[in-house]
């Protein structure tokens, strides 16, 4: 049966965006007429925004098109850095739902989950320079059906990049600001507007570290191009990036306290002290490694006092290559196909120097790397037809992803020379402890057939999919192998828009998901022991979400707004159960541990008014464990009491509000977001608190003689300079008590951006 399908997906071909172009064209057009930055997703069935360049552009140059969107409701990102860059720490949560159950898509090219531990994508950051991002996305709900995700339970986030026609010429730019910080970026367009055209763009960003020692680097590049060819067109994109990031130190609570927000990891002028540190931390058997130096005593030296306070630096390397061509063709005046094919290649390497495990020179630790492989090709589309008053959509993907995944161990030189560079790609390990390959098919399709009758638009459809994983061992070290596959052909969706007249209109809908297993070593089943794998292998199920929303659109004047109510029932929630810390990397518990409700409402508006606009949204969330967790794997069992405790990371408000100015010449935003306290522990005896961020812009523009534009920006991120922290769960959450998990916001930065348009 799964043959069949394969065979007859393949033979129908299909494309890019399908179901997207029918949904949020419309949407697109009358943002650009209106000038609005946030349309709030006129004549959809579903909750959903758009939001245009202009959004990004007020942000500081460099930063990640997903600060864009945090003002959105219910939308909650985080990161140590402040740009939201920096992998190890950026954070993507919907209405309560984790980064890896959204879905994330770049022109319809699948970019799987962002996770750190890449395994099925790259990070938005890594795909396109946010200078040529067109137009952004957000389905709060789990969006729509024909988004080339297999984990969106929660959400999906669609970016798609600028037409040519749209951008200017040339355009030159760069910023220099706070810890450091250089970007450069450049980008040329070239062709006519209405016929074959292009751009290409490099992008240079370096900045040290807020804290500690260390840098964050990126050299990217972009390029388009769009061909008509008769009433066709061929479109063409590839990106390049190589990105090197050192890592900030994970904290706890308890850390924070003793050691302050600027605590960091050793750098590499503090060598010596990281020795130090891990002799004392052998000799008083903190590492279960063999003393090499003894007369190093057994007493830490102040303040720190415990060998997981800070290491010798650490790093996450990414180089990146991802390509795409694609053919959109009009079949007379009531069809469309469209088809699009991808090509994605990562290299990357996390780096960590442990002290519990020795190299071979007699260097009291040792460079351990976490490495990843990526060669993921496919392709999707979809045929569009106008039958009568349906509009019917069609439409599937395909894509083979094979990844490799190891853990090796790189000698330091000696006890006065590291002799290896964090920045660097490693090679030449003295082990390598385990080494697994994986290769995960997936086969998606999906229908939908949209009809008005008069006022009322109505959406049915459905998608299904079949995603295999199978996982074999070059080193098989302890870690699993063998195959796991999910499987469901049917998961529904139907919505309804009502136009009630003076620009109001009523939405709602409901759609079921069923998220799909993860190939990794690291994260989902295939990271639990062999053992524990081959038991839970016939009785685990793939978790599933139904989403009800219901809502309320409005637009007069200058003012429009939205108002939204919604219901998830979410099942068979997978639990991955960390064994270690961090740095040791222990194979993890995991299992299905019950289901989670989440319900809640959202407020948003806009108005506008000459130069001025304001802008406010408000979120209310009651998410919350339905059962308490059963842990099988130990005897006896372990029973976590986590019924009717609120879901971590998932903060019960969200309030965002700006104002916004800009005449042509004069512009500038005022900016503030409020997160009420987020849990950390799955019985929520552990929180950071509520905190309220403010981001201010200020900028002016004017004309050469020779009519070229100039801009001059400054911007300044978390401006009352407050001490508080981003991210949570970085090192994942434990059940109760303190946990090393917990990473620190940026202080007040400052930036400043001189940009030219020709």
């Amino acid at each position: 049966m799964r043959k069949f399908f394969q065979v007859l997906l393949v033979s129908a071909a299909f494309i890019p965006g399908a179901a997207f172009a029918q949904d949020s064209a419309p949407e697109a057009e009358a943002s650009e007429a209106s000038g609005d930055i946030v349309v709030f997703g006129q004549g959809q069935s579903r909750q959903v925004q758009t939001v245009r360049p202009a959004d990004i552009a007020i942000l500081a140059p460099g930063s990640s098109p997903l600060r864009a969107i945090e003002k959105l409701p219910n939308v909650n990102i985080q990161s140590a850095d402040p740009f939201g860059n920096y992998e190890w720490s950026t954070r993507v949560t919907i209405r309560g739902f984790n980064q890896n159950q959204l879905g994330f898509n770049l022109d319809g090219i699948p970019l799987g989950d962002m996770t750190y531990g890449n395994n099925n994508g790259l990070h938005i950051s890594r795909a396109v320079s946010s200078d040529n991002i067109g137009r952004t996305l957000v389905s709060q709900g789990s969006g729509s059906i024909g988004a080339q995700s297999t984990n969106n339970l929660g959400g999906t986030l669609e970016f798609f990049t600028a037409d040519p026609a749209s951008l200017p010429a040339l355009t030159l730019a760069a910023t220099y600001g706070s810890s450091e910080t250089a970007r450069g970026f450049a980008r040329v367009r070239f062709g006519r507007d209405d016929g074959a055209r292009g751009y290409a763009s490099v992008q240079l960003l370096s900045s040290n570290k807020w804290k500690g020692e260390g840098l964050q680097q990126q050299f990217m590049i972009n390029g388009k191009v769009l061909v008509p060819l008769g009433g066709a067109t061929v479109d063409a994109t590839y990106s390049y990036s190589d990105r090197a990031e050192d890592d900030y130190q994970d904290l706890s609570q308890e850390m924070i306290g003793r050691l302050g927000y600027r605590w960091d990891n050793f750098g590499p002028s503090q060598y010596l002290l990281a020795l130090q540190v891990a002799d004392i931390g052998a000799n008083r058997g903190d590492s279960g490694t063999v003393p090499l130096n003894p007369a190093a005593g057994t007493v830490y030296p102040a303040p720190i006092a415990s060998l997981d306070d800070a290491y010798y630096d650490a790093s996450g390397l990414r180089r990146d290559q991802l390509g795409s061509l694609g053919l959109t063709v009009p079949l007379g005046a009531t069809a469309t196909f469209k088809i699009k094919g991808y090509l994605h290649l990562n290299e990357g390497q996390g780096t960590w120097a442990t002290p519990y495990v020795n190299s071979p020179t007699g260097v009291p630790m040792a460079l351990r790397t976490t490495e990843y492989d990526i060669e993921r090709m496919g392709f999707f589309g979809n045929l569009q037809l106008d039958i009568g008053a349906h509009h019917v959509t069609v439409g599937g993907w395909y894509e083979n992803n094979d990844f490799e995944q190891s853990r090796r161990f790189y000698a330091y030189q000696s006890l006065t020379s590291p002799g290896l560079d964090h920045m660097q790609f490693q090679t030449g390990a003295f082990f390598t402890q385990w080494q697994i390959r994986f290769n995960t098919a997936t086969v998606q399709y999906h229908v939908e057939d949209e009809f008005s009758l008069g006022d009322l638009t109505l959406n049915l459809g459905w998608k299904g999919f079949s995603v295999d994983n199978q996982a074999s061992a070059v080193i098989l070290g302890g870690r699993t192998v063998g195959d796991l596959s999910a499987v469901d052909w049917f998961q529904p969706h139907a919505g309804f828009n009502y136009k009630m007249g003076s620009g109001l209109e009523a939405f709602g809908g409901f759609t079921q998901v069923t998220r799909a297993y993860v190939s990794s070593t690291t994260a989902g089943p295939f990271s639990s022991s062999q053992a524990g794998f081959d038991a839970i292998k016939g009785s685990l199920l793939p978790e599933q979400s139904d989403t009800y929303e219901l809502g309320l659109r409005m637009g007069s004047g200058g003012f429009h707004g939205v108002v939204a109510v919604y219901h998830v029932d979410f099942r068979n929630r997978l639990l991955t159960i960390p064994t270690s810390v961090g740095i040791i990397g222990a194979v993890n518990a995991l299992q299905n541990v019950g289901s989670v409700r989440a319900q809640g409402v959202e407020l948003t508006g806009e108005y506008r008014t000459g130069p001025l606009t304001m802008f406010v949204s408000y979120s209310y969330n009651d998410n919350t464990y339905r059962d308490d967790v059963v842990i099988t794997s130990t005897l006896p069992s372990t029973v976590i009491p986590t019924a009717g405790k609120s879901v971590v990371d998932s903060p019960k408000h969200l309030l965002h509000g700006e104002v916004a100015y800009d005449d042509g010449t004069v512009f500038g935003r005022l900016a503030a977001g409020y997160m009420s306290k987020r849990f950390f522990t799955y019985t929520n005896d552990r929180w950071v608190d509520g905190r309220t961020i403010v981001d201010a812009s200020l900028g002016f523009r004017f004309k050469l003689p020779q009519g070229q534009k100039v801009e001059l920006q400054m911007n300044v991120t978390n401006l009352f300079d407050l001490e508080y922290v981003s991210t949570i769960g970085s090192n994942g959450f434990g059940n109760s008590g303190d946990n090393q998990t917990l990473l620190a916001g940026a202080p007040r930065q400052i930036f400043a951006t001189l940009r030219f348009e020709f």
